[in-house]
This record gives structure tokens, C-alpha cells and sequence, in this order.
């Protein structure tokens, strides 16, 4: 009588096997293979995002760029006529201006605050907790509506100028937000207000990361605080500080809910920028090509920027594996 066979092929433990063995069905092949596509198959649908999303929609942009489309694409080839034309136009040119006074202020500010307040909150302060969520709170705020309370308070006939006066001092004047020469001021300080915060919680957790032996050495050998900030600290934040700068960069480049909610672009074109500037050609004034080279330009800016930074933190990863 031919013993049992498992579900397998084979006998069970302990029969004598009889006849050819049956083949061992095709679901346990090929395990490993699938751990390694399994992987690859999850990252598909971001990597088509990459694809389509950004790369495509950017090379769809090149193309515009360099047809004499308006309000619908056309297929013409007109080459670099639209960035002729684009850096011909005074508005355009005020934009970057704006942008690059903007740009300075901001990034400046925003790592001196955010570094000033990391250190403070490092010093094991008191109710640490709730300090770090009052001042990364205004980040998780919409731009537009912190826009809209920040023109409200620089308003010079309902804001911090009338009530200053309400106080007694009559001859306080405080009228930036409606002034053509300040107004550009006036975003930088409600845009450092709220993203000075997250600035103070990347550095601090590289502050964190500081050994602690550094500062118990500087103790005892009596350097003075600010000097080991500058001299030791701040050399050995410097990763955390570039990806603070790149982070920083990227918003200044995109800068727009902000002008749009406290000032539309004014008083007249003022304050405008090269998103506005974009956004005004493409759905206002339906010129697609235009607005097209103009968010080319902004993206070259970023890559730019952003291109040396990866290459050096590749070539430091590979230094490091094969150190």
C-alpha cells in the first residue's frame, strides 16, 4: 500500500517513499525574487510622480517656453524670443530686484532667530515643551492667513500705528506697508515671524547632537561660550545649516501666498515677484509662453543651487563608506 504524501510531494516522516517525486509547486519559487520587486514596486507610483509630475510637466514647460503660445499651447518653435522678452520687461526685472532684497533679509534673519532661539531653548530651560510649540506654532499656519493678520497690524489706519497713538504718542509713524520704497520690508517681517521657528527646530536638534564633552572641555579650560559657538559648534552644524539655507532658498524663490494676501503685488508693483509675475501672464494676461520662461527661470535658480550641494554631500557619503 503507497503511504500518505503531504501537500508537498513528499512522504511523511518516517514512510518510505515510492514512484517518482512529484515537483514541488511553482509558488515557493522564485521567494527571494519577489522580496527584491516587492521593494521596487511600492516606490513605482512615487517615481511616477517624479516622472510625470515633475520632470514631465518641467520639459512640457521648456517646450512652451520656446513656442509664442497665449492662451492655449501652440507648436511653433520661436527659440529664446520669450526670455528676450522677458528680461526686456521693467517688471520683471523690479521682480527680481524685489526678490533678491527679500531673499538677503530673509535668510539672514531667519537663521540668526532660529539660531538664537535654538541655543536659548538648548540651555534645559523651563517648560522646554511648551516654548518649542509657541514658536514653531506660526510654521504650521496657513501664509495667508498670517498675511492677512500681519496687514491688518501694519495698517496704518487700524493697526500698530493707531494704537501706539491711542497711547498717547501722536507723532508715531510706522506706514511701511503702504510705502513703495518699505513695503518689501514689511513681508520679510511677517514671513521671518513664522518661519523662523522651524529654522529653531532643525537647529536645535543638531545642538543636540553635540557632544557633551565638548562644552565641559571648554569649561574647564575657560573659553568664553560664544566662542566655542563660533569656533566649534557652528562648524560642526554645518550640515544641518546648508539643508536650513536650502529649505530657506526654495521658499524665497517661490515666495507668493504671503505678497499676495498682505500687499497684491503693491502699491502699484512695488512689492511684486517673479511667482506673482508668473501667475499674473499665465491665468490673468493668458500668456502661457511668457510665464512659462519665467518659471524656467526660477528653476534653473534652484538646481543651481541646490546641484552643487547634492554632488558634495554624494562625494562626502562615498568618502565616508569607503573610509
Amino acid at each position: 500500500m503507497t503511504p500518505p504524501r503531504s501537500a508537498f510531494g513528499a512522504p511523511p516522516q518516517g514512510g518510505a517513499a515510492s514512484g517518482p517525486a512529484e515537483p514541488v509547486p511553482r509558488r515557493l519559487l522564485g521567494g527571494a525574487t519577489w522580496r527584491r520587486i516587492v521593494p521596487w514596486a511600492a516606490l513605482l507610483p512615487m517615481a511616477l510622480t517624479v516622472l510625470v509630475g515633475y520632470l514631465g510637466t518641467a520639459l512640457w514647460s521648456l517646450r512652451v517656453s520656446m513656442s509664442s503660445s497665449r492662451t492655449f499651447p501652440s507648436s511653433d518653435f520661436v527659440g529664446l524670443a520669450q526670455y528676450e522678452r522677458l528680461f526686456d520687461n521693467e517688471r520683471w526685472l523690479l521682480s527680481l530686484h524685489n526678490l533678491a532684497v527679500y531673499g538677503v533679509l530673509f535668510i539672514a534673519a531667519c537663521m540668526v532667530i532660529g539660531f538664537l532661539l535654538a541655543v536659548f531653548i538648548d540651555q534645559k530651560v523651563r517648560f522646554e515643551g511648551l516654548l518649542r510649540t509657541i514658536f514653531l506654532y506660526p510654521y504650521a499656519m496657513s501664509f495667508v492667513a498670517t498675511g492677512l493678520v500681519w496687514q491688518w497690524v501694519l495698517n496704518p489706519g487700524d493697526g500698530l500705528q493707531r494704537a501706539v497713538r491711542q497711547m498717547g504718542w501722536n507723532n508715531f509713524t510706522f506706514d511701511w506697508i503702504i510705502d513703495q520704497d518699505k513695503v518689501i520690508y514689511t513681508i520679510v517681517i511677517a514671513t521671518v515671524w513664522q518661519a523662523s521657528g522651524l529654522v529653531m527646530a532643525l537647529m536645535l536638534a543638531g545642538l543636540r547632537g553635540i557632544d557633551e564633552e565638548i562644552w565641559k572641555a571648554s569649561r574647564i579650560d575657560g573659553v568664553p561660550a560664544w566662542r566655542v559657538y563660533v569656533s566649534i559648534v557652528l562648524p560642526m552644524l554645518a550640515p544641518t545649516v546648508a539643508t536650513v539655507f536650502v529649505l530657506l532658498f526654495t521658499g524665497v524663490v517661490k515666495v507668493f501666498d504671503s505678497v499676495v494676501s498682505m500687499t497684491q503685488g503693491g502699491p502699484g508693483t512695488a512689492s511684486d515677484v517673479p511667482a506673482r509675475f508668473i501667475m499674473d501672464h499665465l491665468f490673468g494676461r493668458a500668456n502661457i509662453a511668457l510665464a512659462s520662461a519665467g518659471s524656467m527661470v526660477l528653476l534653473l535658480t534652484v538646481v543651481a543651487l541646490a546641484a552643487p550641494l547634492i554632488y558634495a554631500r554624494s562625494r562626502k557619503a562615498e568618502r565616508e563608506a569607503s573610509a
